[in-house]
């Protein structure tokens, strides 16, 4: 049974929306993108769907590139064009740009918080509905194979820390090297790190974007842990 943070209400009130709605928006906002950038995106998904399964039938270190284009029917040098090593091709996916979509549509009465708890709610929902499996094994590879920690903590730091930074400044009037926005990006980094890992030691049971929205709530309430929960 899922059960949703205690402190929500003005959140739930003010920004969050059902499901249905939230894969809709993103449905659109993907149907929007020009054709050109649809079949591209269906190209990399494609090369990412059969990397994934590659890596889970024989093992990631035993799966080359050359495996990956064949199996996709396309060239090496297309899939160095959508992902620039193997080991992006497991850390890398198109969620940012949607995220920033989202966010810059909440409406301005919702605080930076709130703004973007609604938004990543909109997204997990999608990839939930969408890429499950998907995200399992990407995690699941993250998280256990060496190359690919180091490589997700890059990946973090060179592309979701600067989405949140500049959709965080933006709202605000800051500059994206403004200190506090630098630490904000970065507790909300922390926030999404470890949701992952519980995600994954807790085998994969729980709604990851409720494992998010949770840490979040936490967040909003100033981490405050001095004393037991109540009850």
């Amino acid at each position: 049974m899922r059960t949703q943070p205690t402190d929500q209400r003005h959140f739930e009130q003010a920004g969050d929306r059902p499901a249905g709605r939230a894969v809709d928006r993103l449905e659109r906002y993907l149907r929007g993108l020009p054709l050109r950038e649809r079949k591209k995106l269906r190209t990399r998904r494609a090369i990412q769907d059969h990397a994934l399964r590659l890596f889970a039938e024989q093992g990631y270190d035993a799966t080359t590139v050359e495996q990956i284009a064949a199996a996709a029917e396309v060239s090496p040098s297309t899939f160095f064009r959508y992902f620039p090593s193997k080991e992006d091709v497991v850390v890398n996916d198109e969620y940012d740009p949607v995220l920033v979509e989202l966010f810059r549509a909440q409406p301005p009465e919702l605080t930076v918080l709130e703004a973007l708890r609604a938004s990543l709610r909109e997204v997990f929902r999608h990839m939930w509905d969408e890429d499950v499996n998907a995200i399992g094994t990407r995690m699941r590879l993250m998280t256990e194979v060496p190359a690919l920690r180091a490589r997700t903590l890059e990946s973090i730091r060179e592309g979701t820390l600067g989405v949140v930074a500049q959709i965080v400044a933006e709202r605000t009037g800051r500059p994206v090297r403004d200190p506090d926005v630098q630490a904000f990006s970065w507790a909300v980094i922390g926030v999404l790190i470890g949701a992952m890992y519980a995600w994954i030691d807790g085998g994969a049971e729980e709604d990851l974007g409720e494992l998010v929205d949770r840490n979040l709530a936490f967040l909003a309430a100033g981490c405050s842990i001095d004393a037991p929960p109540a009850g």
